[in-house]
């Protein structure tokens, strides 16, 4: 299983990206999908994340300017992120809980950086 994200860059503040991952492989389903970011010389944070059923968790730094949906059918997680600032900069990790093959396993894609500077 992979997990291939892209979307990221850079962006004046107050502008909008969207990040997209898609996770391929011999996969029988994908329940929790999620991003997470990590600043530079900080700890990796969650930003969001979405149930099978659409049901969305977010960090309370997001509330109300990301947006996370999913295409089951495409077994894809894109974050929709508006008012972006500064803080946001960071390298965002697309995260899947995914049930293959290879058993009940959680994987990571790799980072897209977001930067977000005037």
């Amino acid at each position: 299983v992979q997990l291939q994200a892209s979307g990221g860059g850079l962006v004046q503040p107050g502008g909008s990206l969207r990040l997209s991952c898609a996770a391929s492989g011999s996969i029988f389903r994908v329940n929790f999908m999620g991003w997470h970011r990590q600043a530079p010389g900080k700890q990796r944070e969650l930003v969001a994340t979405i149930s099978m059923a659409g049901v969305t968790n977010y960090a309370d730094s997001v509330k109300g300017r990301f947006t996370i949906s999913r295409d089951n059918g495409k077994n894809t997680v894109l974050l929709q992120m508006n008012s972006l600032k500064p803080e946001d900069t960071a390298d965002y990790y697309c995260t899947a809980r995914v049930y293959s093959s290879s058993g009940v396993n959680n994987y990571w894609g790799q980072g897209t950086q977001v930067t977000v500077s005037s």
